[in-house]
């Protein structure tokens, strides 16, 4: 299973940087989890347009999911479209939300049904994209939010979308070749509860559930990216590090 970062920038795009995005691809079979500020430009510098397969979301913030009313431009009017509606994994309200984003008024929502670009899927359960099991859970956020256990080939990856610690993390994380965690600030007894974790917080969760290696992402240009990991390497004795924009991890292989 091969992981390429589109965009880690968290919350916002920062300076070059698009926010949430990332390519995992086994057996042919492109999968698109997250599509933030910025990641369709960042798609067509590492794919071809029309190349991905199904997309999922964790949830329904624009960093994680507002480029996907410029993919339903392009997959709607561009001259040579692709055959087939885009299976879209997202939380219940995906639909209504982005006919809302695309459309400017509510005589043009109206008229719009998306169902011709997007088949969309609701999350919770066990399903089967391609060649990838993937197990979804709702995780600690301020609005309905996934975390996603991803396995493929005897390998399995932990995305923790947005999220403070939870219990549901612990479980989808347990075990895993990759945990794919967000860190959004450094620790300190003030941050709010149920929104996201820290340097320390995703380190911890690494070494509580025995994960093989942690990736830190979505780090907002704001937090100092270094003293991020400087946290999570003082709780997590595995390999550890920042992804970076355009990074590729094989999962289930040592750093």
């Amino acid at each position: 299973m091969l992981l390429t970062v589109l965009g880690c920038s968290g919350s916002i795009p920062g300076p070059g940087a698009a926010a949430s995005g990332y390519l995992l691809e086994a057996d042919g079979f492109t999968l698109a989890l997250e599509f933030g500020n910025g990641v369709l430009s960042r798609f067509q510098e590492e794919r071809p347009l029309f190349s991905m397969d199904a997309l999922v979301l964790s949830h329904l913030h624009p960093d994680h999911c507002v480029d996907v009313s410029s993919l339903y431009v392009a997959r709607k009017y561009h001259p040579s479209p692709p055959s087939g509606p885009l299976p879209v994994y997202a939380p219940a309200e995906a639909h209504s939300r982005f006919i809302a984003a695309y459309a400017p008024n509510e005589a043009e929502r109206s008229s719009l049904d998306f169902s011709d670009v997007f088949s969309f899927h609701g999350l919770g359960s066990r399903v089967h994209i391609g060649p990838f099991t993937v197990d979804s859970a709702v995780v600690a956020h301020p609005c309905e939010a996934y975390g996603f256990r991803i396995s493929c080939g005897g390998v399995s990856l932990a995305y923790t979308g947005d999220s403070g610690p939870c219990a549901a993390l612990d479980s989808l994380s347990s075990g895993v070749d990759v945990l794919l965690s967000e860190a959004s600030w450094t620790h300190a007894p003030d941050r709010q509860e149920g929104l996201h974790m820290s340097g320390r917080e995703a380190g911890e969760l690494a070494a509580r559930t025995g994960a093989g290696r942690l990736l830190i992402t979505h780090v907002p240009p704001w937090t100092s990216r270094e003293d991020v990991l400087k946290e999570a390497r003082s709780v997590f004795g595995g390999p550890c590090e920042l992804v970076v924009q355009g990074g590729r991890y094989e999962v289930g292989e040592q750093a």
